[in-house]
C-alpha cells in the first residue's frame, strides 16, 4: 500500500457508524425534493431541503429551463471569461442587480465559488479580513486563501467585532464578512451594529444571503434588505442551491469591485459557466417570489408554529428566530441514532455533527420550506418529541 493510502486508511469513522447501523450521510432520494420524498421506496417528510421558498419543483421554473435547454443546449463548455457567457447570463445579472438593488451583479457556478473566488482576492497583504467564527464553510476556505491579516470575532458578538476593529491599521483595507442567517445555528446577523461599526471604523461589509433570500425582505430579498441596509453593505452575496431553486451563486456590488472581481476571481475565471437550464431557473424563480408573497408569509407561519412547538416540548434550539431550527443532542453518536430513529419514523432531518460544528454542539438540522403545511408540521413534532424522549433529550 502506498503511503496515501496508508495514511487515509487509518480514518474510519464511516465505516464504524456503517457498523453500527447509524450512518446517516448520502442517503439516495427517488422523487422530487416535495416536503414527502421518497428514499428506498418509502415515502418520509423532507424536513432537510434548503429550498425555502418551496420552489424546487414548481412546474414554471422546469418549463424555463427546458425552454433553455432547447435554445442553448446542456452546458456553455468554458468560464465566463473566455466563451462561456450567453445572452441569457447577462439578462440574469441584470435582473439580480435590480431585485437587489446594487449597481452590478457577477454570476458564478456555485454559491461556495462565489465566497472562495470574492473573500480570497478582493484585499492585500496588508490588509485585513475580520470573520465571525460561524460562518459558512465558503467563507472560512475563502480567507484561508487570501494573503490578507486575518481576524476571527466571536458569533454575533459586536464588542468581539469592535475590539479587533481597534486592532487594525486605520489606513488599511478592512473587510467583514458575515452570514445573513447563519446555516446551522439558524440565528441573524446583527447587521445595523456590522454596518455602524464599518462606518465607525471605514471597513468595508459583506454579507452572505444564502440561507436568507426567500425568507427576509421584500420579495425575499434578504437581511440586508430586511434591515434597510442595502446602500451601506457593500457586498451582497446569495446562492441559487436554495430558494432560487436552481444552482449557481452570485456577488452583488458596486461596478468598480466587479470590474475588478472579473479579471482577478480565481473561481470566475476559472470555472465553466452556469448551465442555460440553472440561468433560466433562477430568472423564473425571481419573478415568482415577488409576485407570490404567500410563500413568505406561510414560510413564516409554519417557522412560528414550529418554533413554539419545539419548546413546548423542551427542546434546545438556541437563538434561532429563522426557518432553520437547531434542535441540539451535544453527542455525536446520539445525533447519529436519533437520525436514524426519525428516518425509520418518517422524517428526514440532517444531523451536524463535528467537525462542521464543535463536539459539544452537535445537532439536528430541522428545516422548512413554504410548501410544508401545518399538518406535517404536527406530524414531525410528535415523532421528534417521541424519538427524543426516548433518547433522554427532553423529559
Amino acid at each position: 500500500m502506498k503511503l496515501l493510502q496508508e495514511k487515509l486508511s487509518k480514518y474510519t469513522a464511516p465505516q464504524e457508524a456503517k457498523a453500527a447501523g447509524v450512518y446517516p450521510y448520502f442517503r439516495a432520494i427517488e422523487s422530487e425534493q416535495e416536503p414527502e420524498v421518497y428514499i428506498k421506496g418509502k415515502k418520509v417528510l423532507m424536513f432537510g431541503s434548503n429550498c425555502y421558498s418551496g420552489l424546487v419543483t414548481d412546474p414554471r421554473i422546469k418549463e424555463a429551463a427546458i425552454n433553455a435547454i432547447k435554445k442553448y443546449g446542456t452546458g456553455v463548455a468554458g468560464s465566463p471569461f473566455l466563451n462561456g457567457t450567453l445572452d441569457l447570463h447577462k439578462q440574469l445579472e441584470a435582473r439580480l442587480a435590480e431585485y437587489i438593488g446594487k449597481e452590478d451583479v457577477m454570476v458564478y457556478s456555485t454559491g461556495f465559488g462565489v465566497n472562495l473566488g470574492v473573500v480570497s482576492c478582493l484585499t492585500g497583504r496588508n490588509d485585513y479580513i475580520l470573520w465571525d467564527e460561524q460562518d459558512h464553510a465558503s467563507i472560512i476556505e475563502g480567507r484561508r486563501l487570501s494573503f490578507s491579516k486575518q481576524l476571527k470575532y466571536k458569533h454575533n458578538d459586536m464588542a468581539s467585532l469592535e475590539e479587533q476593529l481597534k486592532t487594525c491599521n486605520p489606513d488599511a483595507v478592512k473587510l467583514i464578512v458575515t452570514d445573513g442567517v447563519f446555516s446551522m445555528e439558524g440565528d441573524v446577523a446583527n447587521v445595523p451594529e456590522i454596518v455602524r461599526l464599518a462606518k465607525q471604523y471605514n471597513a468595508a461589509v459583506m454579507v452572505d444571503e444564502a440561507h436568507s433570500i426567500g425568507v427576509f425582505g421584500e420579495g425575499g430579498r434578504g437581511t440586508v434588505n430586511h434591515f434597510g441596509l442595502t446602500d451601506d453593505v457593500d457586498l451582497i452575496m446569495g446562492t441559487f442551491s436554495k430558494s432560487f431553486a436552481s444552482l449557481g451563486g452570485f456577488i452583488a456590488t458596486d461596478k468598480e469591485i466587479t470590474n475588478f472581481l472579473r479579471h482577478h476571481s480565481r473561481s470566475y475565471i476559472f470555472t465553466a459557466s452556469i448551465t442555460p437550464a440553472s440561468t433560466a431557473a433562477a430568472l423564473k424563480a425571481i419573478d415568482i417570489m415577488i409576485e407570490e408573497p404567500w410563500r413568505q408569509e406561510h414560510l413564516w407561519e409554519i417557522t412560528r408554529f414550529a418554533l413554539e412547538g419545539f419548546r413546548n416540548m423542551g427542546a434546545e434550539i438556541g437563538n434561532t428566530s429563522t426557518p432553520i431550527i437547531p434542535l441540539y443532542i451535544r453527542d455525536n453518536f446520539k445525533t447519529f441514532a436519533i437520525t436514524r430513529d426519525l428516518f425509520d419514523e418518517g422524517i428526514f432531518v440532517n444531523p451536524v455533527v463535528s467537525p462542521a460544528v464543535a463536539p459539544e454542539d452537535t445537532l439536528i438540522r430541522f428545516s422548512l420550506m413554504a410548501t410544508h403545511t401545518k399538518e406535517q408540521v404536527s406530524e414531525a413534532l410528535e415523532k421528534i418529541q417521541k424519538v427524543f424522549r426516548k433518547h433522554g433529550i427532553i423529559k
